[in-house]
């Protein structure tokens, strides 16, 4: 028969692993993301908007 490893864990050690959460690098994701959002709008608003007269298509 096969023996169970989670069986003699201690109680304390759920997950079997002894890493900690580390956030930096889900800061560094969001971070990313939010410089892509905001260089999509400087080129929406300078190269598109500013330099041209509003055009209504429809």
């Amino acid at each position: 028969m096969g023996r169970n490893e989670t069986a003699h864990a201690p109680a304390d050690d759920v997950s079997g692993d002894t890493e900690e959460f580390d956030p930096i690098g889900t800061l560094t994701l969001i971070g990313i993301y939010f410089v892509i959002l905001v260089l999509a709008w400087v080129y929406i608003y300078y190269i598109e908007f500013l330099g041209r007269d509003l055009v209504v298509v429809g």
